[in-house]
């Protein structure tokens, strides 16, 4: 096998780079960033980074020739470059007369693997020595990347300086991820890219900042920073005038207030304004400890003080965030029962788009995996040859093989969490392909894979996450211990095909269901998550099957939760049951999961592939406890006879009180109109127990995404605070036609931190949109 069969024809072009990321823009008085006297200011950006000497970025800054492969035909030759702001990759596409430039960002990679690690290069990379192999996967919907080096070193340069491009970028600040964003602009505002700005290119980045000053206030603002008089901004002008723009007066008011005349903070003061905050860890021996972490002047830190600067630089922290940092560890007992979590789950994880004609892919189970989830799907059909694949029956979706998804699990499951995974099996195939699923079930997962009960295990209880650490459970059908015929018995075909059960529910008269046969050998492999359907509540634990787990479709669940809410919880309380949408969602749309985890509902199913606010829930529910897939249920839902209904949970409980003050960077919408500026607006919203769900908005603020002010307060009343999610939204008004969304960020209440806090926003696919931040203040108080 040859390491690379291909060469370059000729030497690449320069690429002509639209903007570079200059050095971070001190925010301290003193110093002054933008040196005019730079032609390369990005590579100033790697130094502050302390990667410009690191030999695997200086390569990647030279830039390499990859061939990108899409398929056993499809391979093209691409350069691919560093650029010098270490945040971006640029690569140039080969077209007859239409040369085309490109570029993507380092924080958008999820993962960089070596080798032949993708279903693209499994499949097509054989000419390739997979130490010359490596697979770029994204976030969010992007396709792979995948790429053969000529070499296994240059392809090693790149896994290894990738590596620690992702590592730096996930070290930054919130200050440096700033000055990055600020200095992108500044440079591409600068057209000539002469290093000064003059009044026209002023005026293109405040648009490009999602800004829209008045022409007079910008002006005016521009002459008194225009100290030298000749109606062009450079050097420590510039500084100044985007430290004016950068100006929080908000903030200001708030550190005034608490560090009195001199205008700095003291330990002691610190200290106080932390009591303020709720913050349980309020003592002088923090407080110091803040300000040695957060204070940028290193005078001030010596005499245990803390400027403006440092005091921003702190509540942009992850201390100073709306998501309390000790719940981003796990930090729940992870030894109870399986029953007693939420466990984040997916539906028709293989798909990656719509269920009707969507490709099916490996990557999906990958993706889910990278996002903490616990529970896949896998729908199983006969294929050729005796192999199953596993597809969305009786549609046009693609077909992929089953034991290439149980490689990907094998491969896959554990790299974002230690504890257990449940491969949820819908079964369609025949006794034969059967026992060829269970056969590369326990040839491919080995020791990973339960096959028996664990020798220290209750029987009449589920086993922990902890006992379960590294394994994979099968949820499937189990045979019955007394009913066999030939070694085969026959099983009801419900739960069999989710989406065709959804159709006969539609009717007036049930159709007889055809009986099926299930192989002794796939039958073994159930044995913590025996598939039964939900004939009856059993509320009592005498009556518990904790081994059973039933399927409910989302008409079916909220019909239990309306009819017998009390029953199902306890019904929950020892017994797992999965949630899944309906078969007529055929553009694989979601339900809202925070109905069914009201009831105890472990299992609440959502297609991982559809971005929209009920994956954001999900995302908000499983932020916390280290985002390992396994919430502890509330008390009132693990206690076996609990009277907790959903439909009537009692008195308010709660008053939160939130105080939307201020937003800083929002993203552009339409980066093509440059006049286009948001019109923002904040809603929060409340999700939980249907007397608590509420939602309240603030006004919009006009042509204004940089440093947009509200000051409005937001109240909230709520009875069952311990199940409520609060999702913060940013839209852009529009009179005419449905608001524009631009970001939001879901937490558990009960992990909201009170007093002065940044809410970091996030995208529609989950992704960072650092520096944006909301500015809000919130206050909870219990009656």
């Amino acid at each position: 096998m040859l390491c690379c069969q291909w060469r370059s024809r000729r030497p690449p072009e320069e690429p002509q780079v639209a903007a570079q990321v200059g050095e971070p823009l001190a925010l301290l008085p003193q110093s002054a960033s933008f040196d005019n006297s730079s032609k390369r200011p990005g590579l100033r950006a790697l130094k502050k980074m302390g990667l410009s000497e690191d030999e695997d970025v200086r390569a990647m800054l030279q830039g390499s020739q990859l061939l990108k492969i899409r398929s056993q035909k499809w391979r093209k030759e691409r350069l691919y470059r560093l650029q010098e702001d270490g945040l971006s990759v640029w690569f140039q596409r080969r077209v007859r007369h239409l040369p085309s430039q490109h570029i993507f960002l380092v924080q958008h990679i999820e993962a960089v693997r070596e080798g032949h690690q993708s279903e693209g290069l499994r499949r097509y990379g054989g000419a390739f020595a997979p130490a010359c192999c490596l697979t770029i996967a994204f976030k969010g919907r992007r396709k792979n990347l995948d790429l053969a080096a000529p070499n296994a070193e240059v392809a090693q340069r790149w896994v290894r300086g990738l590596a620690k491009l992702r590592a730096r970028l996930d070290a930054m600040n919130q200050r440096e991820r700033l000055d990055h964003w600020i200095h992108f602009y500044l440079h591409k505002a600068d057209s000539n890219q002469d290093s000064h700005m003059s009044f026209k290119e002023i005026k293109s980045l405040l648009r490009m900042l999602n800004m829209d000053l008045n022409d007079m206030y910008a002006y005016c603002l521009f002459k008194e920073c225009d100290h030298s008089h000749n109606e062009r901004l450079e050097g420590a002008e510039i500084e100044e005038f985007l430290r004016r723009l950068l100006k929080r007066p908000e903030l200001e008011d708030i550190f005034h207030r608490c560090s009195g005349e001199d205008r700095v903070l003291s330990a002691p003061e610190l200290r106080e304004f932390l009591e303020e905050q709720g913050e349980e860890d309020a003592t002088l021996a923090h407080a110091r400890q803040l300000i040695q972490t957060h204070e940028l002047n290193e005078a001030a830190k010596q005499n245990e003080l803390m400027t403006m600067d440092g005091f921003m630089m702190y509540l942009l922290s992850p201390e100073g965030a709306a998501l309390d940092p000790a719940h981003k560890q796990t930090f729940q007992p992870m030894d109870q029962p399986l029953a007693h979590y939420f466990i984040s789950s997916s539906h028709n994880t293989y798909l990656t788009d719509s269920q009707i004609g969507g490709p099916s892919s490996t990557e999906a189970y990958v993706r889910a995996f990278a996002q903490g989830c616990r529970c896949v799907e896998l729908d199983c059909w006969e294929g050729p040859g005796g192999e199953p694949v596993i597809y969305h029956g009786h549609t046009l979706t693609s077909k992929i093989l089953f034991r290439d998804v149980v490689q990907a699990v094998h491969d896959h499951a554990f790299e974002t969490s230690p504890y257990p995974v449940i491969l949820s099996l819908e079964n369609h195939c025949g006794l034969e392909q059967q026992a060829a699923l269970a056969h590369h079930l326990r040839t491919i997962l080995g020791g990973m894979l339960v096959t028996q009960p664990l020798d220290s295990q209750d029987p009449k209880a589920l086993p922990s996450p902890e006992e379960l650490k590294g394994r994979v459970l099968v949820k499937g059908k189990k045979l019955p211990g007394a009913q066999k015929e030939d070694d085969r018995a026959l099983w009801d075909r419900e739960e069999e095909d989710e989406e065709e059960g959804d159709e006969e529910a539609e009717t007036t008269e049930q159709k007889p269901r055809r009986a099926k046969q299930i192989s002794p050998e796939l039958s073994a492999l159930a044995v913590y998550c025996c598939a039964t359907p939900l004939k009856s509540l059993r509320p009592a634990v005498e009556q518990a099957q904790p081994c059973q787990v039933s399927s409910l479709s989302e008409r079916e669940a909220k019909r239990l939760i309306r009819e017998a809410g009390n029953s199902f919880v306890r019904h929950n309380s020892h017994q797992l049951t999965r949630i899944y949408p309906l078969g007529l969602r055929m553009n694989s749309a979601n339900y809202s999961p925070q109905e069914m985890w009201n009831a105890g509902c472990q299992l609440v199913a959502l297609n991982f592939q559809t971005p929209g606010y009920e994956m954001d829930l999900n995302a908000g529910r499983f932020l916390i406890n280290g985002q390992c897939g396994y919430v502890l249920k509330p008390a009132c839902l693990r206690q076996p006879n609990t009277t907790f209904d959903p439909e009537c949970p009692g008195p308010f409980r709660t008053m939160l009180t939130i105080q939307v003050l201020t937003a800083q960077q929002l993203p552009k919408l339409n980066a093509e109109k440059p006049n286009s500026i948001v019109d923002p607006l904040v809603r929060v919203e409340i999700h939980g127990v249907p007397a608590d769900c509420s939602r309240k908005e603030t006004n919009y603020v006009l042509n204004n995404g940089f440093n947009p002010r509200w000051d409005q307060t937001l109240q909230f009343q709520l009875r069952a605070p311990e199940l409520a999610l609060v999702r913060f939204v940013v839209e852009d008004y529009d009179a005419t036609s449905p608001n524009d969304f631009v970001g939001q960020f879901t937490l558990p209440l009960t992990s909201l931190k009170q007093g002065y806090r940044h809410i970091h926003l996030l995208s529609k696919d989950g992704a960072s949109l650092a520096p944006a931040t909301l500015f809000v203040h919130i206050q909870m108080q219990s009656s």
